[in-house]
């Protein structure tokens, strides 16, 4: 359950902040000489095998580890000044739109072992690159009879609407930055998109803020499926939690991937060049690709699979963050889905 916090030593003194922390945790080190302070979006139980890579690899570095969303990561940075030294992001737009506006401290890194498309402006960094998947009940299909593609899904759902009212699940784009992101690229990639919407929405969706959430309500029945989760949370979740299987749809499959980031309000700046270092040599760590179940960077994988369509930095993720833009497709959005 989602808390309210105050981060007073990161904040001005006696400001309340606004957003929302869902974790925290401080990892000491033995000897501390510095202290790291990362926000991220990525999950504690997730992210905790790389935080202690990097400590074991600079022992003297005090870890102190903030989780919320991605629409609060940008409200704390954008909005607030919070003081982190490191910010990583899902919402690949979000994180663009922080770099473009002023927000970030350029870096450059040492040699990489990544395609160019990986960095932005030596601002934006990514290390992992993840599906946006349709998680589906072994309850509600058997074997063979899920859709593989967003036909087959809007036909299933048409023909069957007493059997999916009120068990479909997919993002609140109004809450939800990686929901927001995903939506968006999918209205850019297909028409079918605002068709699926408005079925959704005569079928009553249920709406959510994580994909974890998602995932566990299909994995115990109360989902038939989900659409637009998190790939790799959701193969995480397969490993202990039995009940569901992930499609990546065969028509396209949007793939973002995870950045990191320098905020302007960095202190600890050599200690997050040091994390940015790190997070680039991700692809040659199979132990930690392993421990999280983030994807690493593999351009290769798009080749053999064309239906992956890898999402890019540039201008381009700038549009719908557009308020104007924003505003009209919330509203197509809601009147899709019949939401208030």
């Amino acid at each position: 359950m989602r808390i309210i916090g105050f981060l007073g030593a990161m904040l001005l003194a006696g400001a309340v902040q606004a957003f929302e922390i869902e974790d925290q945790r401080t990892y000491p080190a033995e000897t501390e000489e510095t202290v790291l302070r990362i926000i991220s979006t990525a999950d504690m139980a997730v992210f905790e095998p790389v935080l202690k890579a990097f400590q074991a690899e600079h022992p003297g570095t005090t870890i102190a580890y903030t989780v919320t969303g991605t629409s609060d990561l940008m409200t704390a940075i954008y909005e607030e000044g919070a003081e982190f030294d490191v910010a990583i992001s899902s919402a690949m737009d979000l994180q663009t739109k922080l770099a473009n506006d002023g927000f970030a401290v350029p870096y450059k890194p040492a040699a990489i072992d990544l395609p160019e498309w990986a960095t932005w402006r030596d601002q934006l960094f990514a290390f992992t690159q993840e599906p946006a998947v349709l998680v589906v009940s072994d309850a509600f299909f058997g074997a063979g009879e899920a859709p593989r593609n967003r036909d087959e899904l809007i036909a299933i759902l048409r023909n069957s609407p007493e059997r999916f009212d009120g068990k479909i699940g997919t993002y609140d784009v109004r809450r939800s930055g990686f929901g927001y992101l995903m939506a968006t690229q999918d209205s850019r990639n297909s028409e079918a998109f605002w068709r699926l919407m408005e079925v959704m929405g005569r079928l009553n969706a249920r709406l959510y803020c994580c994909s974890s959430d998602m995932i566990r309500d299909v994995a115990e029945g109360r989902l038939a499926l989900a659409y637009n989760v998190l790939g790799s949370y959701a193969a995480a979740q397969a490993v202990d939690t039995p009940g569901f299987h992930i499609i990546e749809m065969s028509d396209f499959t949007n793939v973002m991937s995870r950045t990191a980031l320098i905020p302007a309000t960095v202190e600890n700046e050599t200690g997050a060049q040091a994390m940015i270092e790190f997070l680039l040599s991700y692809n040659q760590r199979p132990d930690l690709i392993t421990a999280t179940g983030l994807p690493a960077i593999n351009s290769a994988s798009f080749q053999s699979n064309t239906a992956l369509r890898p999402i890019r930095f540039g201008p381009g993720l700038l549009v719908f963050l557009d308020q104007l833009k924003r505003e009209s497709f919330l509203r197509n959005w809601e009147s899709s889905l019949e939401q208030k």
